[in-house]
């Protein structure tokens, strides 16, 4: 399943580190990114070769280097952009609401929907996302916490305003808080993805949002399906 790419810039794909996203994608850095995501999520890390990247992508052996100093570059790179591309899905989200009229509650509602609507078209990225978490020994375990703390602060952001706003209570832990729904919207959509994919997005987020309008927004009655 192809995963939406964004590479960081520089010398390695000719363009400026401060240049547009539009301006940082190649298309050969979006099949090695695909190809790469794909072959790791089958086989693991360690038993995925740059010749089985290059072969799957359709490129020379060379051209991963070229894009890449090594495959752990690859895969660094990979995180940041995927799960970069997560937060900005997040914000988006909170911000078109709010332009709506709608309250901070509802931000994250549309927040938790944009998480599974991303996670469903990037599953193997969200997989190796999670089982990254638990590994501390990796060279880009530095990046990893770097990138989980941009999707986490969006979310503390939309929590802080409610908070100031009044819709939520003081006392709330933010941090805590949006790593628990962050949490929340990864577990699920995995074992969605993974033992429940009869289930439509509609019923997934309807039953998330459930737990999010009684545990965070204390309300009584559940939104519509």
């Amino acid at each position: 399943m192809s995963v939406p790419q964004v590479s960081r810039g520089g010398a390695g794909d000719g363009t400026a580190p401060g240049a547009s996203p539009g301006a940082r994608r190649t298309p050969t850095r979006r099949r090695l990114f695909d190809a790469a995501v794909t072959l790791i999520a089958e086989q693991g890390f360690s038993a995925t070769t740059v010749d089985e990247i290059a072969d799957r992508a359709g490129v020379a052996k060379g051209t991963v280097y070229y894009n890449f100093a090594s495959k752990n570059v690859l895969y660094e790179e990979l995180l940041r952009d995927g799960i970069d591309l997560l937060a900005d899905s997040l914000r988006q989200a909170a911000d078109s609401t709010t332009a709506r009229g709608g309250t901070r509650i509802d931000a994250l509602d549309a927040m938790i929907r944009a998480g599974l609507d991303f996670i469903a078209c990037s599953p193997a990225l969200i997989q190796l996302y999670v089982a990254e978490l638990w590994r501390t020994n990796r060279t880009w375990r530095a990046t990893l916490t770097s990138v989980r703390g941009r999707a986490q602060s969006v979310v503390e952001a939309v929590l802080r305003e409610a908070v100031e706003a009044g819709e939520l209570s003081g006392e709330l832990d933010i941090p805590l808080t949006a790593s628990a729904l962050l949490g929340m919207v990864l577990v699920a959509a995995l074992d969605w993805q993974s033992f429940q994919p009869d289930r439509s997005v509609e019923e997934v987020h309807a039953a998330l949002s459930r737990l999010l309008q009684g545990r965070v927004g204390g309300g009584g009655q559940a939104p519509p399906a």
